[in-house]
């Protein structure tokens, strides 16, 4: 796995929001759309900024989270809140959103359902990812309930998964979808991540999810 370095984490933001852009319009030159599936959490949010006043055809592209918790978007840890803050604003507001959550079900019964509405978006065009310093990705977390049938090759399109210590239920695009996309991205701050991704190279899967998700793809650090 190539790293790139940058300066800093703003500088970080304007390339990776342009190299985005990029594949976004040539996914769209050659398909009816494109399917981009990005990461909740903080460190997205000024690429969002920078990504979402593009000059895209955004009508025609479809935009779902790598994962999510299982949660309404008004509840404060959903990441659907935060897209819909920080990218599916100014051009981008005319994306196509891809929404996981279905009230009043579980996230098991939630996942059968939603599968079923992303299997034409697949292959990802686009994929953006972030990872945790203990080599997680999406919700695919090791040791996680749930995460060995996420990495099956078969897995269905979203995946239920419960992390010891939490109390709010997830689910996660599998590690085929992640790993299938046709252009990857993973975006790390800090010397314990980027200690974690070289780490994550010589380890399972089981392990270290990432590993799994990331052949061929770019990876983008700063400090």
């Amino acid at each position: 796995m190539k790293i790139t370095k940058y300066n800093d984490q703003e500088i970080l933001a304007m390339s990776v929001a342009n190299t985005l852009a990029g594949e976004l319009e040539n996914a769209l030159l050659v398909h009816d759309f494109a399917s981009f599936a990005v990461p909740g959490g903080t460190t997205p949010g000024p690429i969002f900024d920078l990504l979402s006043a593009t000059d895209l055809d955004w009508g025609r592209v479809y935009v779902m989270l790598t994962d999510e918790r299982w949660v309404d978007e008004g509840h404060a840890m959903s990441n659907t809140r935060l897209l819909k803050e920080r990218l599916l604003v100014d051009r981008a507001a005319a994306a196509q959103f891809v929404p996981f959550f279905r009230a009043g079900k579980s996230a098991a019964e939630g996942c059968s359902e939603v599968a079923a509405t992303l299997a034409d978006k697949m292959p990802l065009s686009v994929l953006m990812l972030g990872m945790g310093a203990d080599m997680h990705t999406a919700s695919l977390f090791p040791g996680a309930d749930g995460v060995g049938a996420a990495f099956a090759p078969d897995a269905p399109l979203l995946c239920p998964i419960k992390v010891s210590g939490q109390d709010i239920e997830r689910v996660t695009l599998p590690a085929h979808a992640l790993e299938g996309a046709l252009a990857k991205h993973l975006v790390i701050f800090g010397d314990d991540k980027r200690a974690a991704i070289e780490r994550a190279q010589n380890l399972p899967p089981q392990d270290a999810p990432i590993g799994a998700v990331m052949t061929g793809g770019a990876i983008h650090w700063a400090a």
